[in-house]
């Protein structure tokens, strides 16, 4: 049997690396265990009162709920959330988060300059509609090009995207929902990975494209392009139409050329989904390690997932840039506490049932996985949902837990790339960004090959260090930033995750 890892001496538990049997002593003392247990995990290593707190990571991850001896597992059967540490420090860790950012040498990729000073990993052509009521005819009209063949003539040029979603009316004009929906729609449209827009409304919506227009200065902008189904003529009328414009700029977007760029001008998402007890092990550390590097060398990692953080905030807060950006995120803290209570549910809803099958247990031990995810370089920014990112180095976005709304709104705060750690395994792909898929263990990159890029299961498997796999990690950015296909590209995934984020009255 392979040996548990105890991952800080402080720990009371330690996690199991292999499948234990029944009747197994994986520490080599203590009961035996009563069952199999799975890797991923928890082995007690100390014997521990109802009440006492359980230590993974040298952090509290839970309290027993029952006497646990030396030997037994620990999860949701002897294990509870309870209220964790929040006498907030804003300071103490800034000095080290700066020294903890490496010196790398220039790094470059092949991307696509824009007139505006981004630079694109990725050449779409988007469709994007202002309200549910073009959601259909914007669909059609990119399942209608695709199957025309006539793309074939323009290597050069990834496809043709429809962004559509099921909100844009019945919602408050000036509410946060809208604003919401606005930086969605913006970003997306003016996104680096995006040539043209075409915006396509019904005409009568909350969500018009001249309020949109003004608000972002995006008067001139002249890749942006709309019309709407009620002036247009109807909903086959506007098929046409959009296909017969999406024609024109064919020329004009197919002429982009990929030229050489520094790795500065890359915004990175980082996401995690299917998380198991591997994740924050392998998988979340190893990208941690990849996102230092990214600061290193003038980029902007983007971690994001509120709720999959709580409990971990004091890790962010300790190295905040500022007391500002502290105050701001623990301020996001106390929304998400106020908004799950309003809805009857807590913040330990989270884990979910797939993530207690791989051996986490609550929301802390969860969290304290998730946020190594983020590295340990200061943390420059906190920003809201779908904000522009501005600042060089570790951002900060609030959002869900839930992957596809988390990554809409980063992809529309300007990331060109996402970076996803999955344990249990997860279908993910998105547009017009490409997601890169990091297995937390190597069980998983055996079983879902035609998913997965890289396999962290190998700092388990193999020993493989961490500072190899990311190195890999960084590398594969680098060449998905270049033009190489990413697993979920070559499945063809990402036209059902954009998802945006609806919040406030249904009118």
């Amino acid at each position: 049997m392979s040996t548990p890892v105890i991952l800080s001496e402080r720990d009371s538990v330690a996690i199991l690396t292999a499948r234990a049997a029944a009747g197994a002593r994986p520490l080599g003392e203590g009961r035996p265990l009563d069952k199999p247990w799975s890797p991923g995990h928890k082995i007690a290593r100390a014997a521990l009162k109802p009440g006492a707190p359980i230590i993974k990571f040298g952090q509290v991850i839970g309290y027993a709920t029952d006497e646990i001896a030396v030997g037994d597992p620990v999860h949701t059967h002897n294990c509870a959330f309870g209220a964790h540490d929040q006498s907030y420090v804003f300071s103490g860790g800034l000095e080290a988060a700066t020294a903890a950012i490496p010196k790398i040498t220039r790094r470059t990729f092949m991307g696509y300059a824009r007139e505006d000073g981004q630079v694109g990993t990725r050449n779409f052509i988007a469709l994007c509609a202002t309200v549910n009521c073009s959601a259909t005819v914007v669909r059609k009209a990119a399942q209608e090009i695709e199957q025309s063949g006539i793309l074939e003539d323009w290597p050069d040029i990834d496809g043709v995207v429809a962004f559509a979603h099921g909100t844009g009316c019945g919602m408050v004009s000036q509410g946060e929902g809208a604003r919401m929906l606005e930086r969605v729609l913006w970003g997306h449209a003016t996104h680096p990975n995006v040539a043209a827009t075409l915006f396509v409304g019904l005409g009568c919506e909350v969500m018009q494209v001249a309020r949109m227009r003004s608000r972002y200065g995006g008067a001139a902008e002249p890749r942006l392009h709309g019309l709407t189904i009620q002036e247009t003529g109807g909903t086959r009328a506007t098929v046409e139409r959009i296909k017969e414009a999406v024609r024109a700029l064919l020329p004009q977007v197919g002429a982009a050329r990929r030229t050489e760029q520094s790795a500065s001008a890359l915004k990175v998402a980082l996401q995690c989904g299917g998380s198991d007890g591997y994740s924050g092990i392998t998988a979340n550390p190893a990208l941690g390690m990849a996102s230092d590097r990214l600061v290193g060398l003038g980029a902007s990692p983007v971690l994001a997932e509120t709720p999959e953080i709580y409990g971990a905030e004091q890790l962010l807060l300790q190295r905040a840039a500022s007391e500002a950006v502290a105050e701001t995120l623990v301020e996001r803290i106390r929304w998400w506490e106020n908004y799950t209570a309003m809805h009857g549910g807590s913040m330990d809803n989270n884990p979910s049932p797939g993530n207690k099958v791989g051996g986490l247990t609550t929301i802390l031990e969860k969290s304290l996985g998730a946020v190594a995810k983020g590295g340990s370089t200061p943390l420059v920014d906190v920003i809201d949902y779908a904000a522009p990112v501005t600042q060089a180095g570790l951002n900060f976005m609030d959002s869900p837990g839930y992957d596809p709304v988390s990554v809409t709104g980063q992809i529309a705060g300007g990331c060109q790339i996402v970076c996803f750690t999955t344990g249990r395994g997860s279908a993910f792909g998105s547009k017009p960004a490409p997601t890169i898929k990091l297995a937390s263990n190597s069980e998983l990159y055996r079983r879902m090959p035609d998913d997965m890029d890289i396999d962290c299961g190998a700092i388990i498997s193999a020993s493989t260090p961490l500072a190899d796999k990311a190195d890999e990690i960084l590398d594969m950015i680098l060449a998905v930033a270049s033009g190489r296909a990413t697993k979920s590209e070559m499945l063809g995934l990402g036209d059902n995750e954009f998802v945006p984020w609806q919040v406030g009255a249904v009118m």
